[in-house]
């Protein structure tokens, strides 16, 4: 992996949080827990379900993919191909983060800081200790891999590491549907954000509320990926409720780090404004958003209805 996808790795996550706590950490709360209950409906046709944003001359088709998947995950794409044939965009999920201008001197000072003091499970208690020794081992990490001071960096590497073991990802199915977008000779829509700030909020965020973070992945870790299988199964199929079913300890914990709410409120309104410049061009679009933030209130669907747009479920055909 490159240093660029390294770093983006590690704060991928920190799209889905809010701010820190003034005093003791509360306990995590998923940011995108609450959904716009009528916009959570069963798919009537084969694959994953998709919703449509309409107007007097346009429709933009979004498909809710999940925020972890297993990767290369199979799934029937006839819709989806029949879709894109004809298409004016695609837009795929503002979830990219990376290094820029300035930003990666920045970038690589606070990785060091991040990186700086002994391996993490020497300040641990003896049983969490043992624990986290147990899963770095089934991952194949030595201690070393884990040398910060920092509990919430020690466990977005273990998330990471996890993740990469166990063959998840958060880049499927859209690394898929920005090839075969490429070679139909449709335009595709991305975005990225600067990775440095979020490198700080790890900095700034206070020890306790990053052990949340560390017990939640650790947690994570020890379950294994069933839950994030049986979900992905269940997305594939257009069961919606199945799908939201993903787990989602991770979030949780990411909703108490500092400065964080400003980037997840910024990802969803991008993406509305992106579907909705798409909705300014007669014919159709595709839109790809991570199904929590499109269906939870205050997500993507529901400020593009705020806005007045004509938002049909997968439960309309």
């Amino acid at each position: 992996m490159s240093v660029r996808n390294r770093l983006g790795a590690l704060v991928l996550a920190l799209f889905l949080v809010g701010p820190a706590a003034a005093q003791a950490p509360a306990p995590p709360v998923d940011p995108d827990a609450v959904l716009v209950e009528e916009l959570v409906v069963v798919g009537r046709e084969p694959g994953p379900a998709w919703w449509r944003v309409v107007d007097a001359d346009t429709t933009v088709y979004v498909m809710g993919v999940p925020s972890l998947a297993p990767k290369r995950m199979e799934w029937d794409r006839m819709v989806f191909e029949r879709r894109l044939a004809g298409a004016n965009a695609v837009i795929l999920p503002f979830v990219n983060v990376r290094a820029k201008g300035l930003g990666t001197v920045g970038s690589a000072f606070n990785l060091m800081r991040l990186r700086s003091g002994g391996p993490y499970e020497e300040k641990l208690d003896p049983a969490t200790r043992a624990r986290f020794a147990a899963v770095r081992t089934r991952l194949g990490q030595p201690a070393r891999r884990y040398a910060t001071g920092n509990p919430l960096a020690a466990g977005v590497q273990l998330a990471i590491d996890y993740r990469d073991r166990s063959q998840l990802t958060n880049m499927d199915p859209a690394k898929l549907v920005k090839l075969l977008a490429g070679r139909a000779g449709v335009p595709v829509v991305e975005k990225s954000y600067d990775l440095a700030p979020q490198l700080g909020g790890i900095l700034r965020t206070p020890p306790a509320v990053g052990r949340i973070c560390f017990d939640e992945v650790l947690a994570q870790a020890e379950a294994g990926p069933g839950v994030t299988l049986q979900a992905a199964k269940a997305w594939a199929q257009g069961d919606v409720i199945g799908a939201l079913d993903n787990e989602r300890t991770y979030e949780r914990c990411l909703a108490t780090i500092s400065g964080g709410r400003s980037y997840d409120e910024r990802m969803k309104a991008d993406q509305a404004a992106a579907i909705e410049q798409a909705l300014q061009r007669p014919g159709h679009a595709i839109a790809l958003v991570p199904l929590r933030p499109l269906l939870a209130q205050g997500g993507v669907l529901d400020r593009l209805q705020a806005k007045g747009y004509d938002v049909k479920t997968p439960g309309e055909l």
